[in-house]
């Protein structure tokens, strides 16, 4: 972080290069410069692009790879070592766990959390459809609903999946992907699944901004981004992922909404085939929300069976 002037201060933010974390990197310079105004004084903000190993190798599965934490490793450290200052990410991408030398300073406010089928509805699909996903999470409610379904990996941006989307009778997509980017899908068939129907990835919606944890200014310069009720319903969804142990490679989920002033939250363990889901719904104070998450994946791994799920 370098002065731009008496009044200006310049930061470095790290992102991947694609589309749709451009535009996060964006969103969140937008916020910050709003911010400044509001305060009297301006920010410059410089991106620092860095291309992860996971950008490089679209022929590996996420989960083959690691899980979630092959697309944020790398920019994490680049804040570490210094090339940055701060990192925006996908909620859905983040690890459960942040390195001591890092904090999540902000979470803006939160988009739409839903999946969406792209190129039918799950009804219209026809017996035996052929399905691309590169979640395990989406693959195993969908065959959960339909088990007669056929599934493959999908990687590659927003653009390339939906080219990709010709060779199959439908994808799935994050809804907030789709209108973050401002995409038309045309005359596609397009089905977006409610959370009723699809329960999303912890965070799936939200931005996490990060910084390190010693550099106080930078804290205080993000703090102001922070949407406290969307902060709210991540790191209660983030404590259930945690205490799981588990990241985007293993077929869970979870949902936190406020509601009068208090959370609820619901989560689910399945089997990788969708053959079982275990299921667990609660409400509590806001208070409580971490806490609360922590007791639903204790309860879906100890009491409900879900431990012989994951193989544990």
């Amino acid at each position: 972080m370098t002065g731009g002037g008496p009044d200006t201060v310049t930061l470095r933010l790290a992102t991947r290069g694609s589309a749709l974390a451009l535009w996060q990197a964006d969103h969140v310079t937008e916020l910050l410069e709003a911010a400044a105004r509001a305060a009297g004084t301006s920010v410059i903000v410089d991106k620092v692009i860095v291309e992860t190993m996971a950008d490089q190798r679209l022929d590996i599965p996420i989960d083959a790879m690691g899980g979630k934490g092959v697309f944020v490793k790398e920019i994490q450290a680049a804040v570490l070592d210094g090339r940055a200052d701060l990192a925006v990410h996908s909620g859905k991408d983040l690890p459960a766990l942040t390195p001591n030398e890092l904090v999540i300073a902000a979470v803006p406010e939160r988009g739409d959390v839903r999946d969406v089928l792209v190129g039918s509805t799950v009804d219209g699909l026809p017996h035996g459809g052929h399905v691309a996903t590169g979640s395990i999470r989406r693959k195993a409610q969908l065959a959960s609903l339909r088990p007669d379904l056929v599934f493959s990996g999908l990687r590659g941006n927003i653009a390339t999946r939906l080219e990709k989307a010709e060779g199959f009778d439908a994808i799935v997509m994050a809804a907030a992907a789709i209108e973050r980017l401002g995409i038309s899908l045309n005359d596609r068939v397009v089905e977006i699944l409610e959370p009723s129907v699809m329960l999303p990835q912890v965070a799936q919606g939200a931005l996490v901004v990060e910084c390190r944890s010693d550099d106080a200014q930078t804290r205080s310069l993000l703090s102001a981004l922070n949407h406290e009720p969307s902060r709210q319903c991540v790191d209660a969804e983030r404590a259930f992922l945690a205490e799981l142990g588990g990241d985007c490679d293993l077929p869970v989920a979870a949902y936190a909404v406020l509601d009068a002033g208090e959370l609820c939250i619901d989560a689910l363990v399945a089997a990788p085939d969708g053959a079982t889901i275990l299921r667990d719904s609660r409400r509590c104070s806001i208070a409580d929300g971490e806490a609360t998450g922590r007791a639903m994946a204790r309860y879906l791994l100890d009491d409900a069976g879900g431990s012989a799920l994951l193989g544990r």
